[in-house]
C-alpha cells in the first residue's frame, strides 16, 4: 500500500467515509473533519509512518505543515518519510 493510499485510508477512517470518497482535492472541511478529528488523524499518521509531524494542535495554521487539502497532507507526509533515516 502506497503512502497516498495509507494516508487516504486514515483520513477516510476519521471522516467515517470510504477511502474512495476521499480525493486529493478534498479539504478536511469538505470531509467533515473538525479540529479534534484533524489531531486524531495526525496522531494516526505519525503512528502509521513512525514520524513526527510538525503540527501544533493549538495553532494549526501556525505550523509549517500544510493541511489545506488531502494532496498537501500527502506531500508533507512523503517529505517527512523520505527525510527519516
Amino acid at each position: 500500500m502506497s503512502i497516498t493510499e495509507r494516508v487516504i485510508a486514515i483520513i477516510a477512517e476519521q471522516a467515517v467515509l470510504e477511502p474512495s470518497d476521499v480525493t486529493p482535492e478534498s479539504t478536511l472541511e469538505d470531509l467533515g473533519i473538525d479540529s479534534l478529528g484533524l489531531v486524531e488523524s495526525i496522531f494516526a499518521i505519525e503512528e502509521e509512518f513512525d514520524i513526527t509531524v510538525p503540527f501544533n494542535a493549538n495553532e494549526p495554521t501556525a505550523s509549517d505543515f500544510d493541511i489545506s487539502n488531502v494532496a498537501a497532507i500527502i506531500a508533507g507526509i512523503e517529505k517527512l518519510v523520505s527525510e527519516k533515516v
